[in-house]
């Protein structure tokens, strides 16, 4: 029970501002035009993420968040809207169990397709997690109920979403239907060998260095009844597709006896969207025009689609040293994803790298990145070169 002075304490407010620039110099792919002008290599400057949270703890047991934000101010646009990213209120029963409703990411299937984007350990998410980003979703963001909970080791989260509609009918590929979408039903629950961590939101930690020992192991699924079609969803002949995933993984961070720390996670991912359903993307593209390869212009590459993933990053933070007067926190890291689709004749697979100096942990923090992106021809669907893009970026904290 709380007592009168516990409930004086109440409501508390956390609130902060946060933002990601990029510089950055792109090996474009092949017909690439920006602004109607062929391109194949550009340097460019853009904002990728901007976030403001707000969150109050009202009483003991009822909590309210809000999250404001929007990404990739860059050369295509001339306005960067600060949308409504989060907003919802969760009452809890027990730490065992509690229940939230409004708008939010909190999903199932693995740990980092629900991810902070402040303690990233590589320079950007692995995207592809985020695997209905702005078809169904407002940047992995719906309007729905979820219930999670911490009991002994084990936590958990089970959510009911409402999918965005899709007004866009396929084209005799699969893609997302057009029909009155069904609820997205999808859960995550891991154990904790070491540590606990936080559940207060959906969005879990990167890397902790060398502040927390964790060890997990997890596993999830996300469904969706004839959330993929090939066609039109008003004609008679139109093939409709669940949609099925399902993923385990495990994370470490683990600070060693030299006060260095290890991050590693090891992923497996089952997507099953539909009959070759294939998705480019590419983050912070410069440009959405021309391209000659299948993986359509930019830096975009087949990031997501039916088939299975392997995704794996590894980090190593070395303790403090000065560096220009001031202590620093240096950790190198590398991140793969290798993906069978079943669109693509070749296997495909994706390498970062980056390294990051931390000024004050991931309040003030500068990475310095490169991507090795696979390039696939667009008749035969097999991998026919790489392209490379090289980020700077910086992170800072207000508050």
């Amino acid at each position: 029970m709380f007592s009168q002075e516990d409930e004086a304490q109440f409501p508390t407010i956390k609130w902060s501002v946060r933002a990601q620039f990029w510089a950055r110099y792109s090996d474009l792919n092949e017909g690439s035009l920006v602004n109607g002008e062929p391109t194949k290599h550009l340097a460019d400057i853009s904002i990728r993420r901007i976030r403001i949270p707000i969150s109050s703890q009202i009483t003991p047991r009822l909590y309210a968040a809000a999250l404001f934000g929007g990404n990739n101010l860059n050369l295509k646009t001339n306005t960067f809207p600060i949308g409504v990213l989060d907003l919802y209120a969760e009452y809890a029963f027990a730490k065992s169990f509690e229940i939230g409703v409004g708008k939010s990411a909190w999903q199932g299937l693995n740990r980092w397709n629900v991810r902070s984007s402040q303690s990233m350990m590589g320079l950007d998410s692995p995207l592809f997690t985020l695997n209905t980003v702005e078809k169904t979703d407002d940047l992995g963001r719906n309007l729905g109920v979820w219930f999670k909970g911490q009991a002994h080791r084990f936590d958990y989260r089970l959510s009911l979403m409402q999918p965005i509609t899709v007004k866009t009918a396929p084209n005799n590929k699969t893609d997302f239907a057009n029909n009155k979408p069904k609820i997205k039903i999808s859960s995550y629950i891991k154990y904790q060998f070491f540590g606990h961590e936080s559940n207060k939101t959906a969005y879990q930690t990167g890397t902790y260095m060398q502040h927390k020992k964790v060890f997990n192991i997890g596993t999830g699924f996300q469904y969706q009844e004839k959330a993929m079609s090939d066609g039109d969803a008003k004609l008679p002949q139109t093939t409709f597709y669940d949609l099925k995933h399902w993923a385990i993984d495990s994370y470490l961070n683990l600070p060693l006896a030299n006060k260095n720390a290890i991050t590693t996670y090891l992923g497996f991912y089952y997507y099953g969207f539909g009959k070759d359903y294939i998705r480019n993307v590419g983050a912070n593209n410069p440009t959405n025009a021309g391209g000659t390869d299948f993986n359509g212009p930019g830096v975009a590459f087949p990031m997501i689609g039916t088939g299975s993933s392997l995704y794996m990053q590894l980090g190593y933070a070395f303790t403090k040293v000065n560096l220009f007067k001031q202590p620093i926190t240096i950790q190198p890291n590398i991140a793969i994803q290798h993906s069978y689709w079943d669109a693509l004749n070749d296997a495909m697979t994706v390498y970062d790298f980056n390294v990051n100096f931390m000024f004050n942990d991931h309040q003030n923090k500068l990475s310095l990145a490169y991507q090795y992106r696979p390039i696939f021809d667009h008749i035969s669907l097999q991998q026919k070169d790489y392209k490379g893009m090289a980020v700077l970026q910086y992170q800072i904290s207000f508050w």
